[in-house]
């Protein structure tokens, strides 16, 4: 049975119908979906509420009653109009000359009809998506510093983000952050590396990571993204682990300032409610569809072990190398104006250690090869964002 929650379904009848009738046919049809919901009736006074708001069209002849009522329910949700229908006493019918109105008015809106098994799963994904839609809503994150130099093509328009998503991004000066490390203590970190380097980087790590801590309490942020390469001039360390952490304590946590990348793990976030892995990838083999995609962090909550090594490209620091689960993942990636996005499903078949690239290292093999003609002729920047599963339904559906 599909468990839902914070389903309201309301109610459009015709008053020619029997309401007896009508009542019976929409007990049966409604107890027939395995579902959880609260029935609201003809009440639409709370509308828009609930995670998933579903207006049952139970019969014809509701077609004039529905454009009566659109102006109030459009001064209580923005959402698309999710018309449920058994196809009983013309509702289907009633649906569709509903939905063509919508349209023509520039209205989004959906009938949800089918078998009972469609309906159900359909209703789930829907109410997974609004309900992550609310959470969005009123969500801060930070860019700290600004995008990294050679990100060209990885910011934001923000008024865009703030309007379709309801997140804010705020720009928090670089300064911020060191003047916050600055006020820390160097503190104590038992070190599971027998590296003298690393033993020696890690209580710095820590520093930025309670800095970081900070940063979020100060700005009331949900995640950030990082200008992470500046500390490698400013405080000789690295802010690979502190991501790590902070990522596995729920909050969003990207590198090297890229925006896009970081609202790609808000939103899966919000869906699916478990961190993301932002990595580069590293090689292509279009006649096999396998990837490599590399960082030198990934959330401790993504992998099954992990290691300290020092970070890829300066050689100092402290990085993560972090073994990963094999088998199913989803490859995501929005762009800064949220007009396109990248969704593909692949299996990890490997972990490596390869000495010349980032340290957490995943072997990917796409389920479809033919996917990495995107990365090669139309990609959205260079970071993508892996996680654990096939939830490309999910992710189509909330953009």
């Amino acid at each position: 049975m599909t468990q839902m929650k914070n389903v309201a379904i309301y109610t459009l009848t015709s008053e020619l119908h029997d309401e007896r009738s009508v009542n019976a046919v929409t007990k049966e049809f409604l107890e027939s979906l395995g579902i959880e919901y609260i029935l609201k009736g003809s009440d639409y006074s709370d509308y828009g509420t609930f995670g998933l708001n579903l207006i049952y069209v139970r019969t014809g002849g509701t077609e004039g009653i529905f454009r009566r009522i659109l102006p109030e329910l459009q001064t209580k949700s923005s959402r698309p109009f999710y018309l449920l229908t058994s196809g009983k006493s013309n509702s289907l019918a009633a649906s569709m000359e509903i939905l063509s109105y919508l349209q023509q008015h520039g209205i989004k809106g959906e009938i949800i009809h089918g078998s009972t098994d469609y309906i159900a799963q359909r209703i789930n994904v829907l109410e997974r998506i609004e309900t992550a839609l609310k959470q969005l809503h009123g969500t801060r994150l930070g860019i700290i510093g600004e995008p990294s130099d050679w990100l060209i093509s990885s910011h934001a328009d923000k008024a865009q983000v703030k309007e379709q998503l309801g997140i804010e991004l705020v720009d928090i000066p670089m300064q911020a952050l060191l003047e916050a490390i600055e006020k820390k203590d160097e503190g104590v970190m038992d070190a599971s590396s027998e590296r003298v380097e690393i033993q020696q980087a890690l209580p710095g790590a820590q520093r930025i990571y309670e800095a970081l801590k900070d940063i979020i309490v100060d700005y009331r942020l949900n995640g950030f993204t990082l200008r992470c390469f500046d500390l490698l001039t400013a405080v000789k360390n690295t802010g690979c682990l502190a991501l790590a952490k902070l990522n596995t304590e729920g909050y969003v946590a990207g590198c090297e300032g890229d925006v896009p990348a970081m609202l790609s793990m808000m939103i899966v976030r919000s869906l699916l409610g478990i961190s993301g892995f932002q990595a580069n990838p590293s090689s292509i083999n279009p006649e096999t569809g396998e990837m490599v995609f590399a960082h030198c962090t990934i959330p401790l909550d993504m992998v099954e072990k992990y290691e300290y090594d020092t970070h890829f490209e300066s050689g100092i620091g402290v990085g993560i190398r972090g073994f990963m689960k094999e088998g199913p993942v989803t490859i995501f990636k929005v762009s800064g104006d949220l007009s396109r996005h990248f969704v593909a499903e692949g299996h990890l078949v490997n972990n490596q250690s390869k000495p010349d690239l980032c340290r957490t290292q995943q072997v990917i093999k796409l389920c479809d090869k033919s996917q990495t003609g995107y990365f090669l002729k139309n990609p959205i920047g260079n970071h993508h964002i892996i996680v654990p599963g096939h939830h490309k339904e999910l992710i189509e559906n909330i953009l």
